[in-house]
């Protein structure tokens, strides 16, 4: 068997593969990537049969190489951010592992995988029922904590708990904080729309995401939708949706 490693701290990276050839001595290592823009250019040309995916890469998230080349191949995700899980495993998943990594459960599952290819099921089978509720068990209730800012030439933490909303503006994203600030940040809409928690978070439109913590008022609008008011926020209207009306309605009202 062939695998790669795609992961972006070369310690972890250095342990992985000692972890993979005390397991598995036949396996051969074919090639380590640190960031999403290497593996997509390398990837399509090599063969392999089985990758190890970090999900915090040097330069975004590895779900990103998913968006730019086919991979049909069983992957095992590691990282520390067990946030992604669910996504992790609506792709062609063999298995979740969290950092710092375990070596049974490594070797559990390289048995999997392995089970998997010698029952011939393919890389693009749907995972079990059974697994995919314990993995929603398994995700973290509260949602990402804080997200990294850029401000100036300095790195800052905005903490998720003071963000009255998110949103889309001139192909940018935004957080608007309690504080009455902006900050761009390095994802899109629908990829914080996957981190948050859903509880505390709603997407009204294509373009915005509320913190019901910080709703300060709920207007009719034209056309059966809504208006919320958000403090200090005076960028634009913040309407929902009307095909998102009954089910923001549903959610408030839980």
């Amino acid at each position: 068997m062939k695998y790669i490693i795609i992961e972006d701290e070369q310690l972890a990276a250095k342990r992985l593969r000692q972890l993979v050839e005390e397991l598995r001595p036949e396996y051969e290592f074919k090639a380590k990537f640190d960031s999403v823009e290497s593996a997509t250019i390398s990837l399509p040309a090599l063969s392999y049969d089985l990758l190890f995916m970090d999900i915090q890469l040097a330069d975004g998230i590895s779900f990103d190489i998913f968006d730019q080349i086919h991979i049909e191949k069983p992957i095992i995700f590691t990282t520390a951010y067990d946030e992604f899980a669910l996504k992790a495993f609506k792709t062609n998943s063999v298995d979740y592992l969290l950092k710092p990594i375990d070596h049974n459960e490594l070797k559990n599952a390289i048995e999997k995988f392995e089970k998997r290819a010698n029952t011939a099921e393919n890389s693009e089978s749907q995972i079990e029922s059974t697994q995919l509720e314990k993995l929603i068990q398994s995700l973290n209730p509260t949602g990402k904590e804080r997200f990294v800012v850029k401000v100036g030439e300095h790195l800052k933490t905005v903490e998720t708990q003071e963000i009255q909303l998110i949103y889309s503006q001139d192909k940018g994203t935004y957080l608007f904080t309690l504080s009455g600030k902006r900050f761009l940040v390095d994802y899109t809409l629908d990829k914080i729309d996957d981190l948050l928690n859903q509880a505390q978070f709603f997407r009204i439109s294509r373009k915005f995401i509320i913190n019901m913590s910080y709703i300060k008022d709920i207007i009719a609008f034209t056309n059966s939708r809504l208006e919320i008011v958000i403090d200090h926020f005076d960028e634009d209207q913040i309407i929902v949706a009307r095909e998102r009306v009954n089910e923001f309605k549903s959610w408030l009202d839980r």
